[in-house]
């Protein structure tokens, strides 16, 4: 029984079953967006099955349910009970349970030899007392995820087995290559931070502004119409908004969010896949658990958390028949504050703990936006994958008369933009954490050039200074000097 295993699959497997060997019996899988979790497991209970002993598979939502039930019966899993509500298949006699959480802890948990968490850094404290229980002490818990990066998720496991990357899995063909367009950038400056990412009211706010909205939908009619797409959105508002503007457009486009019954859901996703609606615009109930051929990615939602930024790409790099890539159009500037979701990657489970001062950081080099076409280029990509074009060096500071003079263009002297604010002030951090700088200096550095404080750039890393940058730098040092009557070197 079970279904037939990938090479990458297999690996993920063997390494579990040899760690629970060794008497480890907290285990963390990390596996991408379709990696193929659930036919994994499907193939684990099938073992469980052969060798007389029982297991329970734990999801996180409900509308995962029936889903796995199929998932399972497909790989010849037959034998399986439910544990939700008052569903039909509910029988604890069964030796496979499919369990919600929802449902699970507010009933009396049947004996297993195996437990296995779906998407398990959408954590429970239930799992903690769970797992904690003396006797589940040598029960072996397994989660998986394509991101448990949740913070102190590694209090609760002991060991964490990393089945392939992304990367790894795009170069085999197992997983969708992907494009990506930054069009726009939005204007967060004043959107507050709470618990590590931004303020749902203020970030809906700034991303439901006519200008920006309006260039999701041209954006979109230019590059990814033809290509069934989702689009994320911040909130209910903001993704309702959208779907409405799409639909006087001219787009055939739905909305879903968590309070859509199932139901209807499943009516959206049939449509969505014969064809008849071209764009599903939802708010924070898509990002896991959906198998759809999505050929096109809209972030309208821009987020620190690498996390769901990881979750909402994945949703288009499922393969399919006739599909080239991913085509991604961030109006976002997720890609230039996260860079690729290639480059995202941990190899430890966060403990709760403040993470130690000598780790070493290893920030990847973030993508650059192609001036003429919007393409995301890689670091050190000159010339634009996507239009050919190559910008020509220019010298943003010429010497005149004994002065340092800044030289702007036209755009830059009408309107300085959201990433031109930020790649300056990134350059400043760089710049003063060489000499030794307070932060105070980035702060009133970056005052004196824009007339406004910094406000909300805090989060954005270091990064190296161009020539006109430390040009700049080295002008308001001239000046300052020349102003107390001193000399400088």
């Amino acid at each position: 029984m079970g279904a037939t295993l990938r090479p990458h699959q297999v690996h993920l497997q063997d390494a579990i079953e040899r760690a629970i060997s060794a008497g480890c019996r907290r285990i963390m899988g990390q596996a991408p967006t379709g990696f193929g979790k659930t036919i994994l497991a499907s193939t684990t209970a099938g073992k469980i099955l052969d060798a007389g002993k029982r297991m329970i598979f734990v999801v996180p939502a409900l509308s995962l349910i029936d889903q796995t039930v199929e998932k399972f019966y497909r790989a010849g899993i037959y034998d399986v009970g439910v544990i939700q509500a008052d569903h039909m298949l509910t029988n604890y006699a069964r030796p496979i349970q499919i369990a919600s959480v929802q449902t699970l802890q507010r009933r009396t948990i049947p004996r297993a030899d195996l437990v296995m968490i779906d998407e398990a850094h959408r954590w429970y404290d239930f799992y903690a007392d769970w797992m904690s229980r003396p006797e589940w002490a040598d029960v072996p818990f397994i989660g998986l995820s394509a991101t448990p990066w949740t913070r102190g998720i590694g209090k609760h496991f002991d060991k964490l087995i990393i089945g392939s990357t992304t990367a790894e899995l795009i170069e085999a063909g197992y997983l969708a290559d992907f494009r990506v367009f930054a069009p726009s950038s939005p204007d967060l400056t004043g959107v507050r931070t709470v618990a590590g990412d931004y303020h749902e009211g203020d970030l809906s706010k700034a991303m439901d502004k006519s200008g920006l909205v309006a260039d999701v939908i041209d954006t979109w009619k230019e590059r990814g119409r033809g290509r069934p797409t989702l689009c994320f959105a911040v909130d209910r508002v903001h993704a309702k908004n959208l779907q409405q503007k799409f639909c006087a457009a001219g787009v055939v486009a739905e909305y879903i969010d968590a309070y859509t019954k199932a139901p209807e859901r499943e009516a959206i996703a049939r449509r969505f896949h014969a064809g008849e609606v071209e764009i599903v615009c939802n708010v924070g109930c898509l990002t896991t658990g959906i198998d759809w051929d999505v050929r096109c990615i809209i972030l309208a939602r821009p987020t620190k958390s690498e996390m769901l930024f990881v979750q909402m790409i994945g949703r288009g790099l499922r393969t399919a028949d006739g599909k080239d890539d991913c085509l991604i159009l961030d109006h976002s500037d997720n890609h230039l504050r996260l860079g690729f979701v290639t480059d995202i990657h941990h190899d430890k489970l966060d403990d709760g703990r403040e993470r130690q001062k000598s780790e070493p950081k290893t920030k990847e080099a973030l993508p650059k936006k192609c001036p003429k076409c919007t393409f995301l280029k890689p670091p050190k990509t000159p010339i634009c994958p996507a239009c050919g074009f190559k910008p020509e060096p220019k010298c943003d500071v010429v010497n005149k008369a004994g002065e340092l003079i800044e030289l702007r263009t036209r755009d830059q002297k009408t309107k300085v933009t959201h990433a031109e604010r930020v790649t300056f002030y990134c350059e400043l951090k760089h710049f003063a954490a060489a000499r030794g700088y307070k932060s105070g200096w980035v702060a009133h550095k970056f005052k004196e050039k824009f007339g406004s404080w910094p406000t909300g750039l805090d989060g954005y890393p270091a990064v190296k200074p161009t020539a006109a940058t430390l040009g700049w730098i080295r002008s308001r040092q001239i000046a300052y000097a020349k102003a107390r009557g001193a000399s400088w070197r």
